[in-house]
């Protein structure tokens, strides 16, 4: 196959797929000039991407895109029909579940109709913004969602009596004002000259704009690490780490009462080790979203503050990426280690085969007892 002389674009594979372009075409080679608002520069410096590379991270993002959809569906279902499900933590943990499927239904179809139609964001400068806004949006109502169950973890285990309960109705007030500070913080740049977002990577998605040096944009991505990553981190460390010590003091505490009383343990308190057991899920939910999110907050310092020459269009994007597998990881730590929702999940879905093994156990003790009785 020979290259085409009147293709802006100039650039083929051969039969081994080996990628072959003219001297001079870079990364942006081809693109329409009015897309050049929402792409920086920067990405002309690197030559063009191999084509199998944009088209197995669209393939990556289908699979999530199909995982995330089927198991935070699931969690949403399960939790709102399950009367014993529906309290106020439970609600926290539904409005998790819809935050991330908002995100990957958002971001996951665009990348996947758009690999039909250019290798390039084809939607236009607005929709780029969007994009960008709503990506940076669902990802933060998911952390502060977090701080939300965190909180609830906090005020039950720790302050206990002292703590005033979190009813259904304080829980819809605090989901809704988690959406308002959540769009009002991303949004800024639709609105007023402050930021902005545009095409990033492999010119397939959009984010936030971290690589212009002038400081409307340098306090812009300063402001959102800080309100939208650093700081519900640290609030998230300090409540897990004082519902930590206060479980390592209620031990010690259990532990000498019982030498005390020269009985093995005093445990009887099935709802203690169940509010325990939600902690650890909120905390593995917390876990997945800093291990996921982090390195593209890396990525947004070291364009900002650091040598952009390190930030190649790959680099760029498989952040972007691993950002979106953590919307798909909740479901697998719900289904793993929230033993009321596996219970209901296997009653309401019985299709999944979720607790057959356990029923086939109860089936053999039955027979063993009728056995023993004859």
């Amino acid at each position: 196959m020979g290259m085409d002389e009147n293709n802006p674009y100039p650039v083929y594979m051969d039969a081994r797929f080996g990628l072959h372009y003219k001297e001079g075409a870079n990364h942006m080679s081809g693109i329409p000039e009015e897309m050049f608002a929402v792409i920086d520069p920067h990405w002309g410096k690197f030559p063009p991407q191999h084509p199998m590379i944009i088209h197995m991270i669209v393939l990556i993002i289908l699979c999530l895109l199909c995982t995330n959809i089927t198991g935070n569906c699931l969690v949403i279902y399960t939790f709102i029909r399950s009367e014993k499900l529906r309290t106020p933590t439970n609600m926290f943990m539904v409005n998790l579940a819809f935050s991330d499927l908002c995100m990957i239904t958002s971001m996951g179809f665009p990348v996947v109709i758009n690999q039909f139609f250019a290798r390039y964001w084809a939607f236009g400068v607005q929709a780029c913004r969007i994009y960008g806004m709503l990506g940076a949006s669902f990802g933060t109502c998911s952390l502060v969602t977090l701080v939300a169950i965190g909180y609830d973890r906090y005020n039950v285990i720790v302050r206990g009596i002292a703590g005033g309960k979190i009813t259904h109705f304080k829980a819809v007030i605090i989901i809704i004002f988690l959406w308002i500070y959540t769009f009002l913080s991303c949004a800024l740049p639709l609105f007023i000259d402050w930021g902005s977002y545009e095409a990033e990577g492999l010119l397939i998605t959009c984010g936030y704009v971290y690589l212009k040096q002038d400081w409307n944009n340098k306090s812009f991505v300063i402001f959102t690490f800080v309100s939208n990553y650093a700081l519900p981190l640290v609030i998230l460390f300090v409540m897990y780490w004082s519902i930590v010590k206060a479980v390592i003091a209620n031990e010690r505490q259990l532990k000498a009462q019982a030498a005390k009383m020269n009985v093995e343990s005093l445990r009887s308190n099935n709802n203690e080790r169940q509010e325990l057991k939600i902690a650890k899920v909120a905390l593995t939910s917390v876990m997945v979203w800093t291990f996921t999110w982090t390195p593209y907050a890396v990525i947004t310092m070291i364009g900002c503050f650091g040598d952009p020459m390190l930030i190649t269009p790959l680099a760029s994007q498989l952040p972007v990426v691993f950002a979106k597998t953590g919307s798909c990881m909740n479901p697998l730590v719900f289904a793993f280690s929230h033993p009321r929702y596996r219970e209901e999940l296997a009653r309401l879905v019985p299709s999944l085969g979720i607790g057959k093994e356990k029923d086939k156990g109860k089936d053999a003790d039955d027979k063993t007892s009728v056995n023993t009785k004859i």
